[in-house]
């Protein structure tokens, strides 16, 4: 790793702001996106055990449940009625329904709502499908096209350094088959975002690792959207982290992921792990988009994130307004639907 990029976490958080923002602002000027979107969380039965997550049934979290196929779509159309513009369908590992189930969520919806975006299973749950079916990658991916899903989520990165990985996630999709599901996801000509779990047992070494192959796989294949940095959640989970982030550090890390993910578009301070003012304030620090109005989500509020019930449009546009930002609506791929002057 080249060592004046590890010296960036050194600088100044305001020198590095002005550094990201500059970049920011050369990409989009103020604009703040958002979507309009609903989390469908179909199942929080899992065979792995990650030792940060808080959303799968285990002792800390005594509440199985399985949404029926039916019920996922009725969920979809509600949204859909309300004016979501996208389903982001990320579910849990569930050894006990079967590979058809999941494409079943994502035909059935399809059938339903023909116009509406599918953003739907990670990498993470690819590999899985895997497993479960038989079937290769390549195949996996091509029965998700054919069941009608538009791009992939980021989810399952989690740290790339396998020693990390090996202590919370274990089990999981190795960080080499994550990057190389993306890859063939992009050579199907589709796009898919990328996350990085960050602010529990990883250094700042393993962060700017971790960036840096997403930079290299963007340069190959240029098909991810965005990246999430992902704000880890101390609440209901086995990993017993002790000192967590400092605002100061979350914004450093939002501005050297800018800075560092040049050729990665769009830069997320997703809300319901940032809170909703941290996410406004990481604007000032290179990100563009704060995710949307999400109706429903479940992973990261079992961990303590205020989001189980979304957030209010109107509430949103006004935040946004009021932090000196363009309010933007997008669509999942960033083609902007309205700007709120």
């Amino acid at each position: 790793m080249d060592y004046s990029i590890k010296k960036l976490y050194d600088l100044d958080l305001f020198e590095l702001g002005e550094m990201a923002k500059e970049i920011r602002e050369k990409k989009f000027g103020r604009k703040m996106y958002f979507n309009i979107n609903r989390h469908i969380n179909p199942t929080n039965i899992c065979k792995d055990v990650c030792k940060f997550c808080a959303f799968s049934a285990h002792r800390k979290n005594p509440n199985p449940y399985t949404l029926s196929v039916e019920e996922c779509v009725e969920i979809a159309k509600s949204a859909y009625k309300k004016g979501a513009k996208e389903v982001h369908i990320v579910s849990a590992h569930n050894p006990n329904v079967g590979y058809d189930y999941y494409m079943s969520i994502v035909k059935e919806i399809r059938k339903e709502l023909p116009d509406i975006h599918i953003k739907a299973f990670t990498a993470a749950e690819v590999n899985f499908f895997s497993e479960i079916s038989s079937k290769s990658y390549e195949e996996v991916l091509d029965d998700m096209i054919d069941a009608g899903v538009d791009s992939m989520p980021g989810g399952g990165a989690e740290i790339f350094d396998e020693s990390i990985r090996n202590k919370i996630c274990k089990g999981k999709v190795s960080s080499e088959n994550w990057l190389k599901i993306h890859k063939l996801w992009h050579k199907r000509g589709r796009k898919s975002n990328a996350t990085m779990l960050f602010g529990h047992i990883e250094n700042r070494d393993h962060r700017i690792d971790h960036m840096l192959r997403l930079k290299r796989l963007q340069d190959e294949t240029n098909g991810f959207n965005a990246f999430i940095p992902l704000v880890y959640q101390r609440k209901n989970n086995f990993l017993n982290v002790k000192n967590f982030l400092t605002s100061v550090e979350i914004l450093k890390t939002v501005a050297i992921s800018r800075i560092l993910l040049e050729n990665i578009p769009h830069i997320k301070a997703y809300w319901p792990v940032f809170t909703l003012n941290l996410a406004i304030v990481a604007g000032e620090y290179g990100a563009d988009d704060i995710d949307g109005t999400i109706e429903k989500e479940s992973i990261q509020s079992s961990a303590g994130a205020n989001s189980s019930n979304g957030l209010d449009l109107e509430e949103l546009i006004f935040r946004i307004k009021d932090a000196g930002f363009i309010p933007v609506e997008r669509d999942s791929l960033y083609n902007e639907i309205k700007v709120y002057k």
